[in-house]
């Protein structure tokens, strides 16, 4: 008697799971990652992998050559028109940060924390000479 393929395969469903857009952001835990997953299925202001883009546009301009900061700053350059605005994704970042659980926040705080270090650090003094 040949063997009868079960109803899974006829319907079309596949046998192996699919991978869904998942957030990573390195030095969280994965409860901290789950509990972002979860916000990010629920708030309506997110889609998935938005706090990972966000921790990852903070950081990257905050390590940004001082010189290249002040041209921002001196020529008006708005981040909004061309590309992603690294003080927007700072600000979804203390939303999510409010949204999370005590636990799992002070993690992603952590994180944000060590960039706005290097965001409010003094510069060095000016020497011309």
């Amino acid at each position: 008697m040949p063997r009868r393929r079960s109803a899974r395969i006829r319907a079309g469903v596949p046998r192996h799971r699919t991978r869904q857009a998942t957030t990573v952001v390195d030095g969280l835990s994965s409860r901290a990652l789950s509990e972002i997953l979860g916000l990010e299925r629920s708030r309506n202001y997110l889609k998935p992998k938005d706090v990972g883009a966000a921790v990852r546009l903070w950081k990257d301009y905050v390590h940004r050559p001082e010189r290249q900061l002040w041209q921002d700053h001196e020529w008006g350059i708005t981040h909004g028109d061309c590309c992603d605005d690294p003080f927007e994704a700072r600000a979804l970042l203390d939303v999510v940060m409010q949204a999370m659980s005590p636990r799992q926040a002070r993690e992603l705080r952590q994180i944000v924390s060590r960039c706005d270090a290097v965001w409010n650090a003094p510069s060095p003094p000016y020497d011309p000479g």
